[in-house]
């Protein structure tokens, strides 16, 4: 401290330093953080990362394309073929609300499509659709067209690679999707690879959505 090398909020810490937790506190150029601390990140997880911790036959991973200077897990995957947003955490609670289906939490999808997608192939997938593969039928969705190849839709469940499998029915191949939204968290402005924590207000909205007590 005496140094200069210990930090809160990017501003010199001195001997008394009044602190809340919610706080950056950086020494050197590591972050530090109390034991219990919950974290959220939003990351952009490029095209061809896997969502797994380890795994001998994917290219890379998301253990090896992310980087925070503490232990975060992903909350909902994205296959390695999509790109978009991730939210990393260390709060188990969090993921478990999050990925607990009958929430019905939002996540929107920006999705392009190899040959122009019909009106009444999205007005069905609108409605849902039966995966035979699956044996279920996806629950209904919001959609809005944005071009002759591509379209947003808002998803409230997360079936293994569900807007593949919807296309798929109409005889329509995916050849970009992209995730921009989960919950009242976006994408925004984030770069592939770039990532930002989530703080203050929008931290608390997203526990709140999530039926959780909110962040303090």
């Amino acid at each position: 401290m005496e140094m200069g090398e210990v930090t809160v909020n990017d501003e010199p810490a001195t001997p008394g330093t009044m602190v809340t937790g919610q706080e950056k506190i950086k020494v050197r150029d590591r972050i530090v953080r109390g034991v219990d601390n919950k974290v959220v990140v939003a990351w952009y997880k490029p095209v061809g990362v896997t969502c797994t911790a380890r795994d001998a036959h994917a290219d890379i991973t998301v253990e090896e394309a992310f980087h925070y200077p503490i232990h975060l897990t992903y909350a909902g995957r994205l296959d390695r073929d999509s790109e978009g947003l991730l939210l990393m955490t260390n709060d188990g609670d969090l993921i478990e609300a999050m990925m607990r289906g009958s929430n019905a939490h939002e996540k929107e999808y920006v999705v392009r499509t190899r040959t122009k997608i019909a009106d009444h192939a999205l007005a069905e997938m609108q409605k849902g659709v039966y995966l035979k593969d699956l044996e279920t039928k996806t629950r209904p969705a919001k959609i809005h067209r944005l071009g002759d190849y591509s379209f947003d839709i808002v998803l409230t469940q997360g079936l293994n690679r569900q807007i593949r499998r919807m296309c798929r029915v109409f005889g329509y191949e995916v050849k970009t999707l992209k995730r921009v939204r989960v919950m009242n968290i976006t994408l925004k402005g984030l770069k592939p690879g770039m990532q930002r924590e989530i703080r203050g207000e929008e931290l608390k909205d997203l526990y709140r959505l999530a039926g959780l007590a909110p962040h303090e």
